[in-house]
């Protein structure tokens, strides 16, 4: 028996637990807010060069053209011969291209770069950084920086938060992360220059990756094992939602400064009610803070209607619970710990393969959405609506199949409708998004499986040092994924067979993962390796009592016998502990 039985004792998924998974889960809307921000901050505007400024009109007239048509005098049509160059203009106007059926050899005229600057087209954006600090033509790769660099902040919160929050709890790491991401969010709306905005960017990231960690640790920790699954995915429709509200903000503000601030202001909010989360009481028994785990087990059962259990439930019950436990947290661990034995290496280096590869996939399709030739907001909205099927896809296998199961299956088929999309004709814009959007969907369903996975795989004593040991190669995986869209300059289909063979890869790995479906969460090192390590576990003695019915033990707290073993039965019996 052990903190499982408790949880059950003082209500299972009673109305706290309602409670602490939707308040932990709201931020989450925003969340994605976060993640994808820079698809509308820094979105790209239609541009070309700025007219010279001692360009006259006079002449004008003799051309019967109108005004918005003159332009093609002074800046060429690029490649494609569609639209007019973003980064060239003719050194002198050549007036000669705007008389019709005109035989003007266009590849012979002198141009020159964009020296008085770019206008913008304001039609679908109003204002983001690349108009504002002018990140086009060879200035363009600075715009994906951005992105980068808030990512290397993710990833450098998740090696920093993940360590923390074992040492120092689950609930004071992710209320100053609620307060981190609030004021440096807002602050970053108000940079003068882009070089303050990446830095704003990377200290908020740090901030969204304490917030994630944090919250689905203290989730999970709280949340009996049979409703792990079905609270796992329902909790991570609100980023799905976030999606789709951060696709209605952007097409409603359309000016990045703006939507900045509504994106970072409600995490004042968050971090006004998050004083009331209960800290995990594993990690507070674990961590030598019994009393404190004591008293919110107290406060649990009372808000779940079991004011019964107060008085029954002691320090001693609670230590008789989780005694092997803590004889085992005397110890510090670090994340050496995740590769020292045989079953923590094994789950080890498969989570760091899977979340590696389904970071690099998702963020290489969610990350270039004006490719698709439609509005970045409905591409946006259509992006989120096909994850509700796909995450319900995966309640149904996480469910029924189990996790190892679900996790290849989603990563498997993603590799496949990436690899089919590779034969699809350019032309086929439609199909290419449908199918673009289906890989997404799977993507998505990968992501929601393996966060709950990772949390059920990792004991308790260092669990969110390992999710901060694995979400860190997601984030290295998120900053790989825009740099290998550069490589369609070499050939076309060469993103996608990256982003296709990286997601077989992972889902050959995910095979190798042990079912955690139905299992108690494991609080100690020694608990992964007798249940999944192949080596067989150490004889030893039950020591947890129940609730449910008084027995005196020793003076030291009433008890029950009630669940106990045959053998701590017979024992009581020879020692004077009289049973009712």
């Amino acid at each position: 028996m052990g903190f499982a039985d408790l949880l059950e004792e003082v209500g299972g998924f009673g109305r706290y637990q309602w409670l602490h998974v939707t308040l932990i889960s709201l931020p989450g809307l925003l969340m994605a807010s976060q993640n994808l921000l820079n698809n509308f901050v820094s979105g790209i505007p239609g541009h070309h060069c700025s007219l010279p400024a001692n360009h006259s009109l006079y002449n004008l007239s003799q051309y019967q053209v109108e005004e918005k048509q003159y332009i093609k005098a002074f800046i060429p049509m690029d490649s494609s011969g569609t639209r007019l160059d973003r980064c060239r203009r003719y050194v002198e106007p050549q007036w000669q291209l705007l008389v019709a059926n005109n035989n003007a050899n266009v590849s012979m005229l002198q141009t020159e770069g964009c020296l008085d600057g770019w206008t913008f087209d304001s039609s679908e954006f109003l204002a983001t950084t690349v108009s504002e600090w002018e990140l086009v033509c060879s200035l363009r790769p600075l715009k994906q920086m951005i992105q980068t660099i808030y990512m290397g902040g993710v990833l450098t919160g998740a090696i920093i938060f993940g360590g923390l929050s074992d040492r120092f709890g689950r609930r004071s790491i992710l209320i100053w992360s609620y307060l981190q991401l609030g004021i440096l969010g807002c602050s970053s709306a108000l940079s003068p220059s882009y070089s303050t905005y990446c830095i704003f960017r990377f200290l908020s990231g740090m901030a969204v990756s304490g917030i994630i960690l944090n919250g689905v640790s203290l989730k999970v920790e709280w949340i009996p094992t049979k409703e792990r699954t079905l609270v796992g995915t329902l909790s991570s429709f609100f980023f799905t939602f976030g999606q789709m509200i951060l696709a209605g903000l952007a097409y409603w503000l359309r000016d990045w400064r703006k939507l900045q601030v509504v994106a970072c202001a409600p995490m004042f909010l968050f971090f006004s009610y998050s004083w009331w989360y209960a800290e995990s009481a594993r990690w507070s028994v674990l961590n030598r803070r019994s009393e404190e785990a004591l008293k919110n087990l107290h406060r649990v059962a009372r808000i779940n209607g079991k004011p019964e259990v107060v008085d029954k439930l002691t320090l001693e019950v609670l230590h008789s619970h989780m005694n092997k436990e803590i004889e085992s947290s005397h110890s510090r661990f670090t994340a050496y710990d995740l590769l020292r034995t045989r079953g923590m290496r094994r789950i080890s280096i498969c989570l760091v393969v899977v979340w590696f590869s389904t970071s690099f996939a998702y963020y290489g399709l969610a990350m270039d959405l004006q490719k698709f030739g439609v509005s970045i907001y409905q591409i946006q909205i259509i992006f989120g609506a096909v994850d509700f099927p796909a995450k319900l896809m995966a309640l149904g296998m996480l469910t029924y199949l189990g996790r190892r199961v679900s996790q290849a299956t989603c990563l498997f088929l993603s590799a496949l409708i990436i690899f089919a999309n590779i034969f699809v004709p350019t032309d086929m814009q439609t199909i290419r998004t449908v199918l673009a959007c289906l890989g997404k969907g799977f993507t998505s369903a990968s992501f929601t499986t393996v966060y709950l996975y990772t949390g059920e795989l990792y004991p308790t004593v260092i669990r969110q040092t390992g999710m901060g040991f694995v979400s860190t190669m997601a984030r290295v995986g998120s900053m790989a994924a825009p740099a290998v869209l550069i490589l369609d300059e070499v050939f076309p289909a060469l993103p996608s067979v990256v982003y296709g063979g990286a997601a077989v890869l992972a889902g050959c790995f995910a095979c190798f993962l042990p079912e955690t479906l139905d299992v108690p969460l494991p609080d100690t090192i020694e608990d992964v390796e007798e249940r999944w390590s192949g080596t067989s576990p150490a004889p030893r003695q039950e020591e947890g009592v129940s609730l449910k019915e008084g027995v005196d033990f020793g003076g030291r707290g009433v008890v029950s016998t009630e669940g106990v073993t045959l053998k701590e039965l017979k024992e009581a019996e020879g020692t004077g502990l009289n049973a009712l």
